[in-house]
């Protein structure tokens, strides 16, 4: 579904990225992991078409998308949950899951919304409210929520757990394994190192913009001396 060839990318001059190569299958559940820095949201982003590519290639599909706008790709089917959720916060959240799919077609709006609303069941019941006064949780699910009108065939959510309490954490993940089983592809970036490799199919670990590792979520696991030296962690809890 997604190939990234030797990318080099960064904020103008600035490179973030130095060489990244991955493929995401489709219908699996990719983890970019990393320390703050390490050039995660970055790659997220180069993905998008936010940030500058100075060299390496972007495939979605087979099809070469490195320099293709923004809205280009999210026509192909690409779709993102941002770090932050950035959500409208002066809108309800029936009209943020409105923005989510007005580039579509109008006619498969309600059952777009029905579709978010049996994921997260809770967003059904504070549809009227305000998003920024939703608590961080509500806010997640409705990014996601947001992400989903647009019909994606790749899903990218940036830092899901961020700020979040575990019991949240679980529904928004139970919530992208629901999408995964329905054929969804995803490409998760998550501080929460064991969370990821919960859910994830495989992985690649970055630090200071360069892939130090990928593979297998279960050779993950087993790579003790990965999370020491690059996660800050003893171990993938």
């Amino acid at each position: 579904m997604l190939t990234l060839d030797n990318l080099v990318c960064g904020y103008g001059s600035v490179r973030a990225v130095h060489g990244v190569s991955f493929e995401v299958p489709a219908g699996s559940v990719f983890a970019l992991l990393g320390p703050n820095g390490a050039g995660k949201t970055s790659t997220v982003m180069a993905i998008m078409g936010h940030v500058d590519i100075h060299s390496g290639r972007i495939l979605f599909d087979g099809e070469d998308i490195t320099h293709r706008r923004a809205v280009d790709r999210a026509a192909l089917g690409i779709s993102l949950v941002p770090e932050g959720r950035q959500l409208f916060s002066d809108l309800t959240v029936d009209e943020n899951l409105t923005v989510g799919g007005y580039a579509y077609a109008v006619e498969r709006d309600r059952a777009k919304r029905e579709r978010v609303f049996g994921y997260f069941p809770r967003l059904f019941e504070r549809r009227e409210q305000l998003a920024g006064s939703l608590s961080g949780g509500e806010q997640q699910m409705l990014s996601i929520g947001r992400a989903l009108m647009a019909e994606p065939r790749l899903l990218l959510v940036d830092e899901l757990s961020l700020g979040l309490m575990p019991k949240m954490v679980d529904i928004c993940l139970d919530a992208l394994m629901k999408l995964k089983g329905e054929g969804l592809t995803i490409l998760l970036v998550e501080q929460n190192t064991a969370r990821a490799l919960d859910v994830a199919d495989r992985v690649c670990v970055l630090s200071s913009g360069a892939q130090v590792f990928q593979g297998t979520a279960a050779e993950a696991k087993a790579a003790g001396s990965l999370f020491a030296t690059f996660l800050g962690v003893s171990e993938p809890q």
